[in-house]
């Protein structure tokens, strides 16, 4: 085995020992197949109480671009798109998953990675003042990421803005919370799952970055939101037989309110990351307070961390200096932060 340090991304290691003990412990349970079990409709209910929505919908499915490409489509009338930020990952890290299903991605700029109410609400009203509009792209969408691709945080107050903008024009708002866990387990964090279940139109609770083999729950908060959902699951060939495999995994995930709290070691780990890496003098690209953290490194630091630490690439600047980005997880653990500033 390498010796490097594994800092490039959330999902490097298997499952949380509560998960796969959940696993374990119904390994031999015959179960009906394609999530009708019982074991999938009480990991569903356990996660419309968490989320204050008792008549939501809930689906199980295997990763978070499966969960964007699935229910964009589903959301969007042919002749829609949806908005995004220009560093939202439907935009840049998914392959044009999304244009794939016929909708085109309206990226607007990020601020710190999010999108500004007043940007979105010039875009829409760029559209329906444009006398030309029949012949463009109607936005019939917004989505979010919390936490961004940045690693920083929606507000409140900003969600709640959003929300009333999508409502008042007749968009829809989606939320991908690939990263959720992270999220809830910031200090710094406004949003409650119950703020996502009555401001947003669907959204996913990530699994795979948190805590799990693979999975995440996708949430529509109004019971039949995308009527026959389950059969555009399937037409896409993203239909689990083994759906009961997911459901333990987020039974176990949202029994005990571990879901909330299985981030806080990503996040302690981070915030002691950022803080050496300041105090060292690496210059930091993003102010984010959750588990990613940006350092600008010159040829030399790069040559010398990169032996020993697997990183993340994001973006070379002008003045030959690269963005990395440093990941930590909920498994993260002391001697591996400890390890890695002593390398700074």
């Amino acid at each position: 085995m390498s010796e490097k340090l594994y800092f490039a991304s959330d999902y490097m290691q298997g499952a949380h020992p509560a998960v796969l003990q959940r696993l374990m412990e119904n390994n031999l349970v015959p179960s009906a197949g394609y999530g009708t079990d019982a074991f999938s409709e009480a990991a569903r209910e356990k996660i419309r109480r968490a989320c204050s929505t008792p008549e939501a919908d809930v689906f199980f499915l295997t990763g978070g671009t499966q969960c964007n490409a699935l229910v964009l489509t589903a959301l969007l009338k042919p002749w829609q798109g949806v908005i995004a930020a220009d560093s939202g990952h439907i935009s840049v890290h998914e392959a044009g998953a999304v244009e794939c299903g016929g909708h085109k991605v309206i990226t607007l700029p990020q601020q710190g990675g999010k999108l500004r109410p007043a940007d979105v609400e010039g875009c829409i009203l760029t559209w329906q003042k444009d006398q030309n509009r029949d012949h463009l792209v109607m936005p019939g969408a917004v989505y979010l990421s919390h936490p961004t691709e940045f690693g920083t945080l929606y507000t409140l107050s900003e969600l709640e803005e959003l929300s009333r903008l999508c409502r008042v024009n007749g968009l829809t708002l989606y939320l991908d919370g690939a990263r959720l866990a992270y999220a809830l387990a910031c200090p710094e964090n406004e949003l409650s799952l119950g703020d996502l279940g009555r401001l947003c139109d669907a959204f996913y609770i990530g699994g795979t970055k948190c805590g799990c083999l693979f999975g995440e729950a996708v949430v529509f908060p109004r019971h039949d939101t995308v009527p026959h959902f389950f059969s555009i699951i399937k037409q896409r060939g993203a239909l689990l037989a083994k759906g009961f495999a997911a459901a333990h995994q987020f039974d176990a995930l949202f029994t005990d309110g571990l879901y909330g709290r299985i981030g806080e070691p990503a996040i302690r780990a981070a915030a002691r990351i950022r803080e050496a890496l300041t105090e060292k003098g690496y210059p930091l690209a993003f102010d984010s307070p959750t588990n990613q953290v940006f350092p600008i490194l010159d040829e030399a630091q790069y040559t010398r961390l990169t032996a020993s630490v697997k990183m993340g690439f994001w973006e070379n600047l002008p003045d030959g200096r690269r963005v990395m980005r440093i990941a930590t997880g909920w498994a993260t653990a002391d001697a591996e932060v400890d390890a890695l500033i002593a390398l700074l």
